[in-house]
């Protein structure tokens, strides 16, 4: 099983954590970089091969991660010099890259099982399949629902539940067909393109752990919870 972790971003809104460190590598709990946990958890559910895309501080990433053997992985890289969005690196890879794989963000804590992630996307023979979360938003305001002239609600400070893309996705290397190498291609243009072709992806619903460290108040909780959930994000290592 082959997965491409998606590392090249900034990470602007983890300033200032981010400002020497690229973001896979900001430590977690007792001084375990954020990659360094996924690289674990991806051996242990078997897969065997990882594809680095870097970027902004990428040699640092190259420096610590190796060629993947510490994890009994085989750790190959793809530099992207201008920022392509969070499928374009995967242009520049396609021929290198399996029938289908696993992508995912370089910045997720989660207990997900990724392997079934990537089996369940075989099986469906979907051209993507969409890791999936409830994620609870707070409205710090109060919120008026009118009509014409007249406020007919009111709810104080309420709170909604979406179902959200947790960075972590099942892909079928055909997919990519007729998109150019070298030119940015976001997710969100990748999911509307399917869609529009009536192709549309699958999802898999998880409701176990996930935090997506990209601002610091989901850093600082990762922080606060991690030793008293090592035990689950590192099950079988």
């Amino acid at each position: 099983m082959h997965a491409v972790i998606l590392a090249g971003g900034k990470g602007v809104r983890l300033r200032p954590y981010t400002t020497a460190l690229p973001k896979p590598l900001v430590p977690i709990g007792d001084q375990h970089a954020i990659l360094e946990i996924v690289l674990r958890q991806l051996s242990a559910a078997g897969f065997t091969r990882c594809t680095l895309a870097i970027g902004h501080l990428g040699e640092i990433i190259r420096a610590f991660v190796g060629d993947g053997s510490q994890w009994g992985m085989a750790v190959d890289y793809a530099t992207e010099d201008s920022p392509l969005g969070t499928m374009g690196p995967l242009l520049q890879l396609r021929d290198r890259l399996p029938e289908t794989f696993l992508v995912m963000n370089g910045d997720v804590l989660t207990d997900l099982d990724f392997a079934d992630v990537l089996r369940r996307h075989r099986a469906s023979r979907a051209p993507l399949t969409i890791a999936t979360y409830v994620r609870e938003v707070h409205i710090d305001f109060g919120v008026l629902t009118t009509d014409a002239s007249k406020v007919v609600a009111f709810i104080e400070k309420p709170s909604m539940d979406y179902r959200v893309s947790m960075g972590v996705y099942g892909l079928s290397r055909a997919t990519l067909d007729g998109y150019t190498a070298g030119l940015p291609l976001g997710f969100d243009e990748l999911v509307v393109d399917l869609l529009h072709r009536q192709n549309a992806p699958h999802t898999y619903e998880f409701e176990g752990y996930w935090l997506d460290i990209g601002r610091p108040d989901d850093y600082d909780r990762a922080n606060a919870e991690f030793t008293s959930r090592k035990s689950l994000l590192l099950k079988g290592v």
